[in-house]
């Protein structure tokens, strides 16, 4: 084989993988491997030579197989995956060119010109440990970064905070958490941009405490996370909850609810690949707590407001109507059960509220912009007291 294709990276995720090869054209053809979960859309490989093989050839053709299979590909423009050449940056790839069967599956399919020893191909720029550490380093330590607890699989659950806070401490306070859904890397991008704008304020007002990589294990083996059996973390906020990750952010939630005033929880997620309008939120239901959605809904349309037309969805402010496959409460009903007020901020994979391609810079001026609409409706509360 003069090229062969590769999972044993991070995030590594695809599976029933096929290389053809001939003079003018290699064809490499793939599907999101499950992982045991009922939903794919994550995936994640490399494309190498193989021993004694060529260099990656210049005309590469990528297939994505049975793409309708995905949560949400339905249209597929709006599938914009990631490439990057060994030792390179990723980069955004051009909408593929969807292709009917005769028996109405569909394909998507990229010709590409990528002249390198290997190159490697995501769903959405990926976000793990790497990134959190280069947060950390960058904001010049800013945030002090605790082992909170560990995963299922015995992996550290690491928790950022620009102070640790103290017992009946009256400043502010915001819990932030990304990542219970694995696979969803832009809720980290933003998370991230959240995080590095409050770095640059130098605010140890509010008290922020966040979780980048809620699901963890899902993270490292490449799961797209949502809705695992036996249980997605977001379907696990019971008492008692149903995973050890909950049970440690809820231990982890109830320390910071004793060290400030708090004022908002955000649980920043991604979609289904059918959106292409813009970031929009996820308010507690109000027939479980009218308290609670009438103040997540006062949230929503000052973050709507802050983002503008560039990020935001024209329809920001919504409730979950899609059916779940359990009854089990998520990080928002357990907020409100707190009296905390919670959203959950669900941003594109691809594609932005004014047409344009997602990067990993538009992620993080997204959540600068969220972080901007918080300190402002904070010092507009201090005002008025």
């Amino acid at each position: 084989m003069m090229l062969e294709a590769t999972t044993a990276i991070p995030y590594g995720n695809a599976c029933d993988v096929s290389i053809a090869e001939n003079a003018r054209m290699t064809t490499v053809e793939f599907a999101p491997d499950p992982h045991g979960g009922p939903e794919v859309m994550w995936f994640c490989l490399r494309v190498r030579r193989g021993p004694g093989g060529r260099r990656v050839p210049r005309n590469l053709k990528l297939v994505l197989r049975n793409a309708g299979n995905m949560l949400g590909a339905g249209k597929a423009r709006n599938i914009h995956p990631v490439l990057r050449g060994a030792g390179g940056d990723w980069t955004r790839m051009e909408a593929g060119k969807p292709r009917t069967l005769p028996d109405g599956r569909m394909n998507v399919s990229w010709r590409l010109r990528v002249p390198d020893q290997s190159v490697d191909i995501a769903l959405c720029y990926p976000y793990g440990q790497d990134e959190v550490e280069s947060l950390v380093s960058q904001t010049g330590e800013f945030y002090e970064s605790h082992k909170i607890g560990a995963s299922q699989e015995a992996r550290p659950i690491v928790r950022l905070s620009n102070t640790s806070g103290s017992k009946r401490d009256r400043r502010a306070g915001l819990y932030l958490l990304a990542r219970q859904h694995s696979g969803e890397t832009p809720g980290s991008w933003v998370l991230d941009g959240f995080l590095r704008h409050i770095a640059a304020e130098r605010r140890k007002e509010p008290l922020v405490w966040a979780v980048p990589l809620a699901d963890i294990d899902g993270v490292e083996k490449g799961d797209y996370g949502k809705d695992n059996f036996p249980y997605d973390l977001n379907r696990a906020w019971g008492s008692p909850p149903m995973r050890h990750e909950v049970l440690v952010l809820q231990r982890d939630i109830a320390r910071w609810r004793e060290r400030c005033r708090p004022v908002l929880a955000i649980d920043f997620h991604a979609p289904g690949l059918c959106e292409q309008d813009g970031m929009y939120a996820f308010l507690p239901k109000p027939e479980s707590s009218a308290e609670a959605f009438d103040k997540a809904t006062v949230w929503a349309q000052l973050l709507s407001r802050e983002l503008g037309k560039e990020f935001s969805a024209g329809e920001f402010a919504r409730i979950a109507t899609y059916a779940s496959r359990w009854e089990t409460p998520g990080f928002s009903v357990f907020c409100a059960s707190l009296g905390v007020c919670a959203l959950s901020i669900e941003t594109p994979y691809a594609i932005s509220a004014d047409g344009g391609l997602l990067t990993r810079d538009r992620y993080r001026e997204a959540g600068a912009r969220l972080a901007l609409g918080v300190l402002k409706q904070l010092q507009t509360s201090r005002s008025n007291r």
